[in-house]
């Protein structure tokens, strides 16, 4: 039966997936500890198709291999314009989600000027206004021994508070290791990890940057970086989905 279910899932569009994810937790969670596991978005063959476009070059537009820049080990590559209508759906039907938090949180931190639009497309605008033209979606490759030091995705004057990644396999079948890290640094405190599992499929929504936490005086901004642990073995595919541009 839940085969079943699953199955008629995928015969649904992407924007009718995401619009029946509970944005009510996912919010919650978010303005809680920083991050929030989706229920299954993408089947087991969107993601397997997703993982196949690694090794077509014309689909990209930039490809980094970590170790050059210290950022670990593995490697990365920038999707092109246009791009895979998938990854296409998944950032513009998941942004207005979250674009209502993004809202709220700037109002708590107190930053009035600062507000997103409601469609993506709106705001990818205001980031090509500012020079920042270069799509940022990008798919991320790590082999045995691979790791993603601690960083923020940020790209220009412009950014999303809010960024996600998919699972595009599953630890423990497909590699082992390779745990999704998120590191909060509050003020005149010790840092605290945290281990993100998500399944095959599913997605990570996350800070990118600073999420606010309620004080004794009013709001106050807690960063947070992110990254990936040491995979023991097999081969880990991500795709990771960011809702500003890049110059």
């Amino acid at each position: 039966m839940a085969q079943a279910a699953r199955k008629s899932d995928t015969t649904k569009s992407v924007a009718e997936r995401v619009g029946e994810l509970d944005w009510s937790g996912a919010k919650h969670a978010l303005s809680e500890r920083g991050y929030a596991i989706t229920a299954p978005i993408l089947s087991r063959e969107e993601c397997a198709s997703l993982s196949a476009l690694y090794d077509d070059v014309s689909r990209f537009r930039s490809h980094i291999v970590m170790e050059r820049y210290r950022f670990g080990i593995g490697d990365y590559k920038y999707f092109a314009n246009p791009l895979p209508e998938l990854v296409a759906e998944l950032r513009s039907s998941v942004y207005p989600h979250l674009a209502e938090v993004a809202n709220q949180w700037a109002e708590a931190l107190g930053e009035k000027s600062l507000r997103y639009p409601r469609d993506h497309a709106a705001f990818l605008k205001v980031c090509h206004q500012a020079g920042q033209t270069k799509p940022t979606p990008l798919m991320l490759h790590y082999e045995a021994g691979g790791y993603n030091c601690l960083h923020q995705d940020l790209y220009g004057e412009v950014s999303f508070p809010l960024q996600m990644v998919f699972l595009l396999g599953q630890q423990g079948r497909d590699w082992e290791g390779g745990e999704f890290i998120l590191v909060e640094q509050q003020p005149r405190a010790q840092s605290k990890p945290q281990v993100v599992l998500a399944d095959c499929g599913q997605a990570i929504i996350f800070t990118t940057r600073y999420r606010p936490v309620k004080g004794s005086r009013g709001y106050y901004r807690v960063n947070l970086r992110h990254g990936v642990s040491r995979v023991h073995s097999g081969t880990r595919y991500t795709l990771g989905i960011i809702f500003h541009d890049a110059k």
